[in-house]
């Protein structure tokens, strides 16, 4: 299917349609040139970089400040191997739906819900909606966190960045938006001289990267819940459904895709680093301090600073934090404002003013306000809806890495985009570890008394049935890529040209799915999963009254 028959494509927004117009250069939209050189591969990738930088660097927000904060402060630099061993999992979830967005011109919310049905498409969209505004609130505890260290009166500092993150969203220009995003992508890199002017061993920092261990003398179970917390924090739903929709409002196509993937491994050199100093120079400042193993939050971190190192690394990081928060609170609804308008039909684009997606922009600024008001009101028991977010996140995380996977190896959706089987076995491991640690996580907050011994029997029992739903998903797709008559390489045998130029059809025209054998597995899976961690969150609440 030609890109340049548009109205054979499953565009749901005719905004999303037309030249690419990035941050910091533009593509026009009949451009099928061949790159050539490394210039103009070059001026490509600055015209696509966006994406993959801002969903990354926008996970690095206030709870995951607040989560590699207390690591480093609790337990030194012993878990930055973690950090380490979800690079392939960012890497894979995030490709498939950077795919998905290039192909399909579909959101993802709304793919769930065509191919999956009513119940789940609702599931997924209220689920993220209601994740999403209490992931925003923990934002805005973090700017005024680092407003209340700068001096700044917590009102004024929150009602100031509540107008800015609004506006920057609601000019009618996409390529502003990104702009200022950029800016505050680039702003990340404060974290970098905060590290140089703390400077921890660096031989240490290296060592403990790369090779597993627990903290000597730690408690398993907090350690686990820590573990599990960096996980949630440095691979969130919001991240799915964020960078699918702004792939296609973005304007990018499959010809694109490699620049895209480009753009993602930046992301993830930059969230990783950050995260890296974070733990780091946090380890740096409280060791042998009475405050060691002691976390309170972010803005303890910044009196930790000033009282051991001076007050700039403190400004800095302040600075940071601010910075972090509010690229943190524009992905975030932005993600929820995109799904909503792909679930409810409505015009959805950064390419169109206030004025004429009403509906789009009221819903990002709704949730701005709402969240900037409950963090203002006297009373609101702001650490329970931070405690929320992450047993949300839990039940949503394992489930949204399902859809995605089975939608990644639905044909009529990606044609010869399909998942490779090495990408399958990659991302069947990875779900069926979300699943585990997601376990464990919305347990630990029904029974919070829950011994290291069950945790542990929990991972290895979860392990091996995951293992092994992991090796009969894959040899059943096998067996029934054999009885289709071929490899499912045989169907990428076409030409350059012709994948490139591959795009979805329309949803009314697309054949309704029909699940193989592995993938009704992984539906019981998701099944099953749910009945429980909503079993042990209804647990929770019922006896927390």
């Amino acid at each position: 299917m030609s890109e340049n028959k548009n109205i054979q494509a499953a565009v749901l927004d005719s905004a999303h349609i037309g030249d690419i117009r990035g941050a910091f250069g533009t593509i026009r939209h009949n451009d099928t040139a061949k790159r050539t050189g490394w210039f103009a591969r070059l001026r490509t990738l600055l015209a696509i970089i966006g994406p993959g930088l801002i969903v990354m660097v926008g996970d690095n927000d206030a709870g995951a400040f607040s989560t590699y904060g207390q690591t480093g402060q609790n337990y030194g630099t012993a878990l930055l191997w973690t950090l380490a061993m979800l690079i392939p999992v960012l890497y894979v979830s995030q490709e498939m739906v950077l795919r998905l967005g290039a192909i399909t011109g579909v959101g993802h919310a709304r793919l769930i819900l065509e191919r999956f049905g009513k119940f789940w498409g609702a599931f997924s969209a209220i689920d993220l909606l209601l994740l999403n505004a209490l992931t925003i609130v923990t934002e805005f505890i973090g700017i005024s966190l680092g407003m209340e260290f700068l001096g700044v009166p917590k009102v004024m500092g929150v009602l100031l960045s509540a107008v800015f993150i609004m506006a920057a969203a609601s000019t009618g220009d996409f390529r502003r938006f990104e702009r200022v995003s950029m800016l505050l992508v680039i702003g990340s890199l404060i974290l970098v001289p905060i590290l140089v002017m703390v400077h921890p061993p660096m031989s240490q920092v290296a060592h403990d990267f790369v090779t597993p261990q627990m903290p000597a003398g730690a408690k398993l179970t907090d350690v686990m819940l820590l573990i599990i917390g960096i996980v949630g924090t440095t691979v969130a739903p919001w991240q799915l459904f964020f960078q699918q929709s702004y792939v296609i409002d973005k304007r990018i196509t499959p010809r694109f895709i490699k620049y895209g993937r480009a753009d993602l491994l930046l992301g993830i050199v930059l969230v990783i680093v950050g995260a890296v100093a974070m733990i780091s120079f946090t380890a740096q400042i409280f060791a042998g301090h009475p405050e060691f193993g002691n976390f309170q939050d972010a803005g303890a971190i910044c009196a930790g600073f000033a009282k051991y190192y001076g007050r700039l690394p403190g400004v800095l990081f302040a600075i940071a934090l601010i910075d972090a928060s509010i690229i943190g609170a524009m992905a975030v609804s932005l993600s929820t404002a995109y799904a909503l308008g792909d679930v409810l039909s409505l015009k959805h684009s950064l390419h169109r003013k206030p004025t004429d997606a009403p509906g789009f922009y009221a819903m990002y600024c709704g949730l701005i306000a709402v969240a900037a008001a409950l963090v203002l009101i006297p009373g609101v028991p702001l650490g329970l809806l931070t405690n929320a977010v992450q047993t949300l996140a839990g039940v949503l995380l394992p489930s949204a890495v399902v859809f995605l996977l089975i939608l990644c190896n639905d044909k009529e959706v990606l044609g010869p985009w399909v998942n490779t089987r090495t990408t399958n076995v990659m991302a069947a491991v990875i779900v069926a570890a979300l699943v585990v640690l997601s376990v464990i996580l919305t347990a630990s907050v029904a029974f919070p008394d829950i011994s290291s011994e069950t945790i542990v029997g929990i991972l290895i029992g979860g392990g091996l049935i995951s293992l092994i739903c992991a090796i009969v998903v894959n040899v059943l797709r096998a067996r029934e890529a054999a009885d289709r008559g071929g490899d499912e390489q045989s169907d990428r045998q076409i030409s350059q040209k012709a994948l490139y130029e591959f795009r979805m059809a329309p949803l009314a025209k697309l054949k309704p799915m029909t699940l193989s054998s592995g993938n009704k597995l992984w539906m019981s899976i998701l099944r099953i999963y749910l009945l429980v961690a909503m079993g042990m969150v209804i647990y929770s609440v019922i006896h927390a009254i």
